[in-house]
């Protein structure tokens, strides 16, 4: 890669441009549920906002960062940060910025981050999601089963064994310590 894509926090003004990037991620996938153009927009309109306000409600001191490619908004990505792992809690490209290695280039960052903070790096990755493959090349393992998600891991050579006792996978792939709670889609998207 010539230039190395940045980041940039995302705001409320930004609202726009992440609904954008999140219905890119969802367009394959509802192309042939026979809905008119308005049903779509609605319901897509609807799971953002869902999503949106579950990952700041139940991720407050996460990340919520815009991939910049050459200045312009190529993606997103959301990283909760903490003392015993880093959740990568999405990662999605526009369709014009996949396959230029942007999304490969952010997931070596958080390796390397994970390295030096000898803790796990994690992600909920759909089955069917033609990233996993990228995600094993670059290490992760499958840990955890839910649904239709893979909860992945890279684990750094020196990071201590996995406890996973209280661990649980939330519906649409959060991680939370307890009981199950009702959530929104969580959509590691194409990269």
């Amino acid at each position: 890669m010539n230039d190395s894509p940045t980041l940039r926090t995302a705001t409320a003004a930004d609202i726009p441009l992440l609904q954008q990037i999140y219905y890119s991620t969802r367009t394959e996938e509802l192309a042939n549920v026979g809905w008119t153009p308005e049903q779509v927009e609605a319901f897509l309109l609807m799971q953002f906002t869902a999503q949106h306000r579950y990952y700041h409600e139940q991720f407050p001191d996460a990340s919520y960062d815009l991939i910049l490619r050459n200045g312009t908004p190529a993606g997103r990505l959301y990283v909760l940060r903490k003392s015993s792992e880093i959740l990568i809690i999405d990662i999605a490209l526009l369709p014009e910025h996949r396959n230029f290695g942007i999304g490969t280039w952010f997931l070596r960052k958080l390796i390397s981050e994970a390295d030096n903070a000898n803790v796990p790096l994690r992600i909920h990755v759909e089955q069917m999601n033609p990233a996993l493959r990228l995600y094993e090349r670059l290490g992760f393992t499958k840990i955890d089963h839910q649904g239709i998600y893979y909860l992945m891991e890279y684990r750094p050579a020196g990071c201590p064994a996995r406890a996973s006792a209280g661990l649980v996978c939330a519906p649409r792939g959060h991680l939370h310590r307890g009981a199950l709670s009702a959530s929104s889609c969580l959509r590691p998207s194409a990269l």
